[in-house]
């Protein structure tokens, strides 16, 4: 069938990625050296309603006016279908609210390919031949695979140069549509809210034009200058915030198809246990039950072994599922614990030399009389996503087609996965994404989508829709992996950091990814298990980074800011132990080791100089960290009151590019502030004899409105091009409470979450 040969040749070139650098030089020969394909034009044409007039692969232009966009990202809070119109409207000259969002159909020219090229394991300050080609390359293969996902605060990054350059050339095709019309020059034209101007007094409506415009050739697109914007840098609200604010915003759990039926799963109670049988009978005798179904033959690898019970309410589907008598296999990780996972990393990391994401200078020389050598470790637990909507899809199977209603943030792979379980082609999946309530990277996997496809097989047509309760969602999670890190420097008789050895464990999401959703076997160097730690801006002479990729007993996944969540940590803290083992402050220690990076020197310095000096029982605490191309610096203003930290205040800076929308940036900052701050005083999944030992808010919290700081953004102006904002705010929050917890009482504290006991 197409979708198996579809999934074969992502197979392939998913496993030429995989290669590395090694491979590069490769896949550069021959097929390497042509340009990436065009992302204007679709394979088909943009299905649009009567009237309308596609002008390229993106969008199109409406009878009254208003412009159609074909939007392939998700919206889960983070702003993209409000900063993503933006720009086309600033290139295309129309007025915001005048553009309208439908979905992107499943069309590689909507790929991302920001997001793959994003992880590649070179170093930020490398600008080298071998990391060009190599994005080159993963550029190319990245057009070629058209994974429509979003993730890796890469939205805006992806969409800078296609989504701008459909608006121009749009723009440049109804510029010669009304020159043609008036017989006048293109250049004498200009556009303006929607319309074609002459100076003569002369215009046109885009509406008027696009019939014609869809005859023009518009040639090479001609992108504004940055001088020349009137909507990008501006502040322009949210545009889905009225439908939340007023109830009408439709997320995943809002799908209502007629005659729809309701799921719920019964899990396993230990990690991989399998279930071996049950007793329907008595399920089925309760009221509203339809069906009691076994999963496990028809998921395969695609879920955890379950069964479900189906009703026609979610509420009785839920009892009945929780009622159901079952006995279960013993998997391997029967006795799996979190201080056997501890114990193996730190085996891991005495017998293992790891792999060298970086290296320069000579680390292991001589002893030199005057240095002092400090060495600390630091470890971190798994996360859960803990996303507000709970897990759920809608799916429907009937007459050889699928119809999913499900919040996602990996479609293209959401319709394969459905389309294998289903056993039809992917061309007769449909998919409606609607909003998300929250992802953080638990929407990329598609296990709920697996399993909701699995139950309506068996529905006779009628839609069913599944719903994780909040326990499920915790306990049978892909979770933030754990790490252990340990740290090795000397500091030279001027208190400067002569060597800097650092050393990590942890399992690798990427290999676990992989092999979950395409079928791919784990190998290689993972970047997202060392990122945070080999890339760092400090110009530090003699260092190593290395790691050690643990197999992983635990599914993990993808987590908001992924390794740099914990990696950052681990780093800014040991930054912060040097400074005072050399009697420094730690921002002048900084900023010694900075003088070749002046953006992170600036962003540094902003956010010092607006958090002032703390007031009496507070301190201080200071992190600066770079992912996702954006560079943040937190001040977090700390106190300790009843034994509990206490953080009042955070003052975070960021460069991130060019700001399209500053008020989405400071929302974004806000956020992710928040979403580290849970996990830096609270977050932690730990495991005894095979089971979560958490289960909802009670034991797995997220920090209440009340706990929550006063946070103020200060966006460095910059002309680069846009990098990640959804994720970068994250990383800077846990070493600078700790650092600030250490100033405040003379507490190193080397391990999350934050305790003081």
């Amino acid at each position: 069938m197409a979708a198996e040969k579809n999934t074969s040749r992502r197979r392939f070139l998913l496993g030429g990625l995989g290669l590395g650098v090694a491979g590069v030089g490769a896949l550069v020969l021959g097929w390497g050296v042509l340009p990436p394909r065009q992302r204007l034009h679709g394979s088909a044409p943009l299905p649009v309603a009567d009237g309308a007039v596609a002008l390229n692969g993106w969008l199109a232009v409406q009878i009254d006016g208003s412009v159609i966009l074909a939007m392939p990202r998700s919206e889960m809070g983070q702003g993209v279908h409000t900063a993503l119109p933006m720009l086309v409207a600033e290139e295309l000259d129309v007025p915001l609210a005048s553009v309208k969002l439908i979905q992107a159909p499943m069309d590689k020219i909507f790929g991302n390919v920001a997001m793959l090229q994003d992880g590649l394991p070179f170093h930020p300050d490398d600008h080298g031949r071998v990391k060009a080609l190599a994005q080159w390359t993963v550029a190319k293969a990245a057009r070629e695979l058209g994974v429509i996902v979003t993730g890796g605060s890469s939205s805006v990054k992806d969409g800078w140069g296609p989504m701008r350059e459909a608006g121009a050339s749009a723009r440049a095709m109804l510029v010669g549509a009304a020159a043609a019309l008036w017989q006048v020059p293109a250049a004498q034209c200009r556009t303006e809210n929607g319309e074609v101007l002459h100076p003569d007094g002369r215009r046109a409506s885009y509406a008027s034009l696009a019939q014609r415009a869809a005859a023009i050739d518009p040639g090479t697109p001609v992108l504004k200058s940055p001088k020349d914007f009137k909507l990008i840098g501006q502040p322009a609200p949210r545009r889905d915030t009225p439908s939340k604010v007023n109830g009408s915003a439709r997320f995943g759990i809002d799908a209502r198809p007629p005659g729809m039926l309701y799921a719920a799963l019964h899990l396993p109670p230990r990690l991989g246990d399998t279930l071996s049988a049950f007793d329907a009978a008595p399920v089925l005798a309760m009221p509203g039950v339809k069906k009691v179904l076994d999963l496990t033959p028809q998921l395969a690898q695609r879920s955890v072994s379950c069964a479900a019970v189906v009703a026609d309410t979610w509420w009785r589907a839920k009892q009945a599922a929780a009622a159901l008598p079952t006995q279960w296999k013993a998997g391997p990780q029967a006795n799996l614990s979190s201080a056997g996972v501890y114990a193996e990393f730190a085996r891991l990391l005495d017998s293992e030399a790891g792999y060298a994401y970086h290296a320069s200078g000579e680390v292991e020389g001589k002893a030199v009389q005057g240095m002092r050598q400090v060495s600390a470790e630091y470890r971190a637990p798994f996360l859960a996503h803990a996303a507000m909507e709970p897990v759920n899809c809608t799916a429907q199977v009937k007459d050889g087609k699928v119809m999913l209603w499900v919040s996602t943030q990996a479609p293209g792979i959401a319709v394969d996965v459905a389309a294998k379980v289903a056993g039809v082609d992917a061309k007769d999946v449909t998919i409606e994404v609607l909003l998300l309530g929250g992802g953080f990277g638990r929407r990329l996997e598609v296990d709920m989508i697996a399993q909701a496809v699995a139950i309506a097989l068996q529905c006779g047509g009628a839609p069913v829709q599944l719903v994780w309760t909040r326990e499920q969602d915790t306990r049978h999670d892909m979770y933030r992996p754990a790490a252990l890190a340990r740290f090795a420097a000397r500091l030279d008789e001027h208190g400067r950091i002569a060597s800097w050895d650092n050393k990590s464990v942890s399992g690798s999401i990427t290999h676990q990814f992989l092999q979950r959703n395409f079928g791919l076997p784990g190998a290689g160097p993972d970047k997202t298990t060392a990122e945070g730690e080999f890339d760092m801006p400090y110009e530090i002479a003699n260092q190593r980074i290395a790691h050690v990729i643990a197999d992983s007993p635990v599914p993990i996944g993808y987590w908001r800011s992924v390794g740099h969540s914990h990696n950052a940590f681990f780093k800014e803290s040991f930054i912060d132990e040097l400074a005072h083992a050399a009697g420094q402050d730690g921002i002048a220690f900084r900023r010694a080791m900075l003088v070749k990076h002046p953006r992170h020197l600036a962003v540094l310095d902003a956010a010092v100089a607006k958090a002032g000096s703390p007031p009496p029982g507070h301190a201080h605490g200071v992190a600066l960290h770079q992912s996702f191309g954006s560079i943040v610096a937190q001040v977090a203003q700390v106190s300790v009151e009843n034994g509990e930290i206490r953080v009042q205040r955070v003052v975070c800076a960021i460069d991130c590019g060019i700001a399209v929308n500053p008020n989405i940036i400071a929302q974004q900052m806000e956020s992710a502030v928040l979403f580290g701050l849970s996990a830096a005083l609270g977050g932690e999944i730990s495991f005894k004899e095979g089971k979560v030992e958490q289960s909802n808010f009670h034991d797995y919290p997220v920090l209440r409105m009340g706990q929550t700081p006063e946070v103020e953004t200060i966006i460095i102006a910059s002309a680069e091009h846009p990098e990640g904002v959804g994720e970068p705010g994250t990383p800077p929050i846990a070493p600078a409470v700790a650092n600030a917890v250490f100033s405040l009482m003379g507490k190193r504290l080397r391990s999350l979450p934050l305790r003081l006991a």
